[in-house]
């Protein structure tokens, strides 16, 4: 009997090769679990894998053909599916986030990827890559604004926004960069396209003084937690770990101002900010 076929890189591979592996496992007579053990990976994770919210590594392919008898076929595709624009250590968070149903991000010391400016980015990019060629920092601002499309859409992800202080506080790009990239910020929540609080200074020490935090939830899938330090990422998939990063979120949410007062305090910032550049 013939093998399945080589998977199309130009049909959403991700979902393809996670469809196949839910099919091959199935047909094995496996559950996610028993699966999962000879990986030495949860059951979630596989499960993570069918959904296409998670990559699948090429040793973990290799041994998927070894245990579900699918002779080379993950090892052949897993590469194309593993295609991405996106540095190494965020790839598999980006692409979870183009899944995901719910997007919760505390953020310390920058506007999230997904609500900057053009402008912003350039500047955080160009900071980060002082001596980068301008083709390259263009390449990297290309693919963070393409991740903000997924906003574009009226009603989701849900995205929760928990901002420390410190991030309306850096002028990023000098103050008018940052005034317009906090009425960005402030334009989509007066439209309810986003929720934003504004985690003061005033509130002290809180549950997530490690870093930045984002938890990703899906439909047809367990939820994942990202955590980012300077040029690493690690995604979490372990559920007690996922439900104390939940937690932590939590206490953001509940030490941060309200909504209401949280918007106030963005716009009321970038309005001194504005005043600012026009006095310089």
């Amino acid at each position: 009997m013939p093998g399945p076929k080589d998977l199309d890189p130009s049909t959403s591979p991700r979902a393809l090769l996670g469809a196949e592996l839910r099919h091959a496992r199935i047909k094995a007579g496996l559950t996610q679990d028993e699966l999962g053990r000879p990986l030495f990976v949860s059951g979630s994770y596989i499960g993570q894998m069918e959904a296409g919210t998670r990559r699948i590594l090429r040793e973990h392919a290799v041994q998927l053909d070894e245990v579900l008898g699918t002779e080379d076929f993950f090892t052949r595709n897993c590469e194309v599916s593993n295609k991405s624009r996106y540095p190494d250590h965020f790839a598999e968070a980006a692409e979870a986030e183009a899944m995901a149903e719910t997007i919760r991000e505390y953020a310390p010391l920058l506007i999230p990827g997904l609500l900057q400016t053009e402008a912003y980015a350039r500047e955080v990019f160009r900071a980060y890559q002082p001596t980068a060629p301008e083709d390259v920092i263009d390449e990297l601002v290309e693919a963070r604004l393409d991740r903000a499309r997924l906003l574009a859409d009226p009603t989701k992800p849900l995205l929760w926004a928990v901002l420390d202080e410190a991030v309306l506080r850096r002028k990023v790009g000098g103050t008018s960069v940052t005034a317009d990239a906090l009425r960005h910020v402030a334009g989509l929540a007066r439209r309810h396209r986003i929720i934003v609080q504004v985690l003061t200074f005033d509130a002290g020490a809180h549950a997530s003084m490690g870093g930045a935090l984002k938890l990703m939830s899906f439909p047809d899938a367990p939820p994942l937690a990202y955590l980012e330090g300077p040029g690493t990422g690690q995604l979490e998939d372990y559920p007690a770990t996922v439900r104390r990063h939940q937690l932590a979120y939590d206490l953001l949410g509940a030490s941060a101002l309200s909504p209401e007062s949280s918007l106030a305090l963005i716009e009321s910032v970038a309005e001194d900010y504005t005043h600012e550049d026009q006095q310089s």
